[in-house]
């Protein structure tokens, strides 16, 4: 059982007020976000970084007014179903909300905010990279290199693929897909074709509408998946459109694991139905399939798209800054329930 009181408290200044609202912190956050939860709450921080079992988090469902968690805590109906609940809110660390039942949040009046914006940059810089190192099989040409078999140059050997003139189809055009397509046109020279299940109003750089999910699929050299994790997405990638890439194609998911099917994935690329891809996200992470890590044609990274030191720091103040609005009984900078 998580011991709230011994594993993980550490008291704010202002402890000895009962006015003040508790707050639990699910993980592990930055020290600038400790700081000003314990300026502003009775704080309670999980210093060993140690998931919590269904129990703890009803308990602190319990104990707490207020939760920053991440996206490891899944808070789902029957945790958020208990009658002496005392968490008011469920402040998120990340823009991804699947990990708890909006439906019922809303129906017990539970708030529920995220943060988005902060982390668009560093995620569609993300992309990019593995846009590159997919294309120019930096992970075959790495492990070739450390595993001592690189003889020397070679003009035929090891050959990528430019990206100038290709088109990269984007799959879900909010705020990271816009960003990784701008970045993909005006440094690259690529041309953008997207789907957006909404009107998403005009774009500063090129960039072409298709009418499905199907015609991106078809039509792109390079396909990026931007979109969110909600349960209306989930399996939306799947072996049908999968199989509807050119054989030359590339797959990029920075989003989340769950949208694609992932052995319908894993199954074109170790056939070669398309040339490679680039993850950053996984089904059911981060239980990695071997099938998956034995392939040579894709660059797999541990979920890093928002992991630098400046996006971590700003998302979780504006976590903190959700907290602070609700309890001084303002409006939330970001709230999704």
């Amino acid at each position: 059982m998580y011991n709230l009181a011994l594993d993980c408290t550490e008291i704010g200044d202002k402890l000895m007020s009962n006015a003040i609202p508790k707050i639990l912190v699910t993980r592990k956050m930055p020290d600038v976000v400790n700081k000003k939860l314990m300026a502003n709450f009775t704080v309670s921080l999980n210093k060993s970084d140690k998931l919590f079992t269904e129990v703890e988090l009803q308990r602190a469902l319990k104990e707490a007014d207020g939760i920053l968690c991440s996206v490891t805590e899944r808070f789902t109906k029957k945790i958020l179903n208990i009658t002496d609940r005392k968490t008011k809110i469920i402040a998120s660390f990340g823009v991804g909300v699947d990990h708890i039942d909006l439906k019922f949040a809303k129906s017990k009046s539970i708030v529920v905010t995220n943060t988005p914006g902060v982390l668009t940059d560093a995620t569609a810089d993300l992309a990019i990279y593995l846009i590159l190192a997919a294309t120019r099989k930096a992970y075959l040409s790495e492990k070739k290199l450390r595993d001592g078999e690189w003889t020397g140059f070679s003009a035929v050997e090891d050959l990528g693929v430019s990206l100038k003139g290709k088109t990269l189809g984007i799959i879900g055009m909010g705020r990271i897909g816009k960003a990784t397509a701008r970045r993909a046109n005006m440094a690259l020279g690529m041309k953008v074709v997207y789907f957006n299940r909404s009107y998403i109003g005009s774009i500063d750089f090129p960039a072409r509408p298709a009418q499905s999910i199907g015609h991106v699929m078809r039509e792109s050299d390079i396909v990026s998946i931007h979109l969110p994790g909600d349960k209306g997405n989930h399996g939306l990638i799947n072996e049908e459109q999968i199989s509807l890439m050119k054989d030359n194609s590339f797959f990029i998911n920075t989003s989340r694991g769950e949208v694609v099917d992932q052995k319908a994935l894993i199954e074109a690329l170790r056939t070669r139905k398309i040339a490679g891809g680039g993850l950053d996200v996984f089904e059911n992470e981060p239980n990695i399939p071997q099938s998956l890590i034995d392939l040579d044609n894709v660059t797999l990274l541990p979920h890093i798209g928002s992991a630098t030191k400046e996006v971590r720091d700003e998302m979780g103040l504006l976590a903190v800054e959700n907290l602070i609005s609700y309890f001084g009984e303002k409006d939330c900078p970001s709230r999704v329930v």
